[in-house]
This record gives C-alpha cells, structure tokens and sequence, in this order.
C-alpha cells in the first residue's frame, strides 16, 4: 500500500524544480525536497501547516526555535517571520515535506459546526506529532494528483477535510482563532495583504488600520501581538526578503534589487539587509552561490 513517504517522495522526484519545491495543481498545496542540509531560509510565513515525511528541520521565530522532523507538523498560525534550516537530508534520503496553506474562509466556515473550545491564546509558530487522520486526508490529497481529471472535482472537500482534521486535532486551539471574521487575527491579516502587495511603496499606518477596521493605536498594538513586528519592521523585511530573492534568483546587482524594492539608498539597503542576513549584499549572494555550487558537485552515491 502506498505510504505518505512514497506518495510525497514520487511527486517530488517528478515535479520539484530547481529549488526543490513543487507547487501542485491544488491552491496552497506544495511538497518540497531537498538532497543535502540547506542554509539559513528567511521568509515571512503565511499561515501554514507543514508534514514532515522525512529528514528533519529547524525553524527560528526571534529567539524561540524548533526542530521537528518526520513524523511531526509545523503549524505557523500567523504571518510571522522565521528562519530556517533543513538539518537533515541526502541523496539517498532526501528531506520531503508537504506545506498546505491555511484558509481562513475554510476554517470560519468549519469554527460555526465545531463546538467551541475555548482557552489562552497560544504562540503563532508551535510543533506536534502529525495527527493520523491529518496524515491519512494528506495521503489522499497526494494520491488525487495521480488523477488530474479527478482535481477540480474532488480537491476542495479533501482541502476541507485535512482543514477539519488540524481543527479537530493537537494545533486546533491555535489554529481556529484564524476563522474568528472580526478576531484580531483575522483583522490584522487584512493589513499584512495591503503590505504583502504593495510592500515597495510607502504605506501610512492610517491606511493599514483602515484596512484592519481599527483606529491607529489600537493596531500598532494589535500588529505586534500578531507578528511581532511593527507595521514598519514587517514592511522592511518584506522589502530585505525580496531584493535577496531578486540577487540569488535572479542576478540582480545590489543597487538595483534595492531600487525594485522601494529603496531610494543603496547605503541604508546595504546596512539594514547587513543587519538581517549577517553579511552585506554582495558577499552574501557570492556565500549562496558558493553553497549552491558545492552542493551541485557532490557526487551521488
């Protein structure tokens, strides 16, 4: 019988492109591989659930870290920024995962048929065992991409279903104040897709609350406790984020990554991006080359 492993492993070897991600034809679902340890991955998260199958991983949120790895789920239940590592992975057993995106339409709908469970708010970034059930709707989800003319028919109920299953499970708590409408989060979030769109461009706080249906004080306050960064702190490290993408993706030089992102110094970019990747611009980019490079020319075994 086919296993998670097998299924997700199968996919990954015929779909994964060159950064070892493959987006599947299923929204917000992706299954990612890797064949040796990865460097420091920085990224402002949507909320996610993520299924190790095999090799493990460590995430970073501030001074707080996990290592989880087969057989556990990562649950990111806000837009927050982490940092992480593939710690464990080779040719012959690669790191595989499969990452669903949250919906928060999907689990309001599902938070008004479940009974209510209430309790303390808990940290947006938490680790657990994966649920059997959550596992097996995972399973079935991969085993629908072996069907295409079975995807627009089936994946929304299977979607809901692996939703229903984290909800019943050991992250529901912290997942389902994400399907609260006027919860805090679910405000907040409207504002992180303001920035998220138009992060190169100058943004008033007045505007953001606006879009999160709250007076300026009160979302200041209400941002942080969401993401623990300031409306202006997340704005930059989208910006950072992005520019590195453009230099490692893309090839673009320094100055010009910053001019894409809203930068109007090169000098301000090369400090602040210095301060948030440990080195300046140019000998970061040449550092993940270097590793790519190193990692192309091990040989297989």
């Amino acid at each position: 019988m086919t296993t998670l492993l097998d299924a997700v492993g199968r996919y990954a070897r015929d779909h994964a492109g060159p950064t070892g991600t493959a987006q599947a034809p299923i929204p917000g679902l992706t299954i990612v591989r890797a064949t040796a340890p990865s460097g420091l991955d920085y990224a402002i998260s949507r909320p996610l659930a993520c299924l190790v199958v095999q090799g493990s991983k460590h995430v970073a949120m501030g001074a707080e870290g996990f290592a989880f790895a087969a057989g556990d789920t990562l649950l990111i239940a806000a837009d927050v920024p982490t940092v992480s590592q593939i710690t464990r992975a080779s040719v012959a057993a690669p790191y595989l995962s499969l990452v669903l995106e949250l919906d928060p339409a999907v689990i309001a709908d599902l938070v008004t048929q479940m009974s209510a469970v209430t309790g303390a708010d808990l940290p947006p970034v938490r680790v657990e065992p994966t649920d059997a059930e959550v596992a097996d709707a995972a399973l079935r989800l991969m085993r629908l991409l072996d069907r295409p003319a079975s995807v627009p028919v089936l994946q929304a109920q299977l979607v809901r279903e692996m939703h229903y299953w984290l909800l019943a499970g050991r992250h529901g708590a912290a997942i389902r104040r994400l399907g609260w409408p006027d919860g805090h989060a679910r405000r907040v979030a409207r504002a992180v897709a303001v920035l998220r769109a138009e992060f190169a461009r100058p943004l008033p706080v007045e505007r953001l609350a606006a879009a999160a249906g709250m007076s300026p004080s009160s979302f200041h306050q209400h941002f942080r406790a969401v993401t623990s960064l300031s409306p202006l702190q997340f704005q930059k490290q989208l910006r950072l984020i992005e520019a590195r993408r453009l230099m490692l993706a893309e090839g673009a030089s320094a100055a010009s990554a910053a001019f894409a992102v809203g930068y109007e110094s090169v000098s301000q970019f090369t400090r602040e991006y210095g301060r948030m990747f440990g080195l300046p611009p140019v000998r970061d980019a040449k550092a993940a080359r270097d590793r790519a490079r190193d990692a192309d020319s091990r040989p297989v075994p």
